[in-house]
């Protein structure tokens, strides 16, 4: 069956950013190694934002937020939270995700699920907060802010100061 997460997210990603950007897709079988390793050479690639999408149910294959917390230095468990708590609003089995956030090296990594519709309000809910976690993560490096979006469509959040 063909994936549908991925070509929604880089939709997503072209309706909400103003800045360049490149989308580089892999589409990596459910396996916990690969995952990891997939998420590490994104990292390594130059890559600010990695977003996988599936995986974080609680069936046996779904292995996802394992793979994105053995390559993360650091865990962004609010993204879980806030997605989990817009999902709710749609569907009562929201609360079964597991979806995660953290950083791998210089990038952002994001944890979605697979269904196209929740991409979406996933997405709306967390990405206000993407661009200026990107910042922060490349403080003391050339060109930030490494992402802007379309105001019309989604305003990040940076602090004034």
């Amino acid at each position: 069956m063909p994936t549908r997460g991925g070509p929604r997210s880089a939709t997503y990603l072209a309706e909400v950013l103003a800045s360049p950007w490149q989308a580089v897709e892999r589409i990596v079988p459910d396996d916990l190694e690969r995952i990891a390793a997939t998420i590490k050479e994104l990292a390594e690639l130059g890559c600010c934002l990695v977003v996988t999408t599936g995986g974080t149910g609680p069936a046996p294959r779904d292995v996802t937020p394992e793979a994105t917390e053995r390559v993360c230095a650091k865990l962004l468990p609010g993204f879980g939270e806030l997605m989990r708590q817009v999902s709710l609003k749609f569907v009562p089995t929201a609360i079964l995700s597991r979806q995660t956030a953290g950083i791998c090296g210089l990038a952002v990594v994001v944890n979605l699920p697979g269904r196209p519709k929740s991409i979406r309000e996933c997405l709306d809910a967390v990405f206000p907060a993407i661009p200026y976690c990107i910042d922060l993560v490349h403080t003391g490096r050339p060109s930030p802010p490494w992402l802007e979006t379309r105001p019309e469509r989604l305003v990040a959040f940076r602090p004034k100061n």
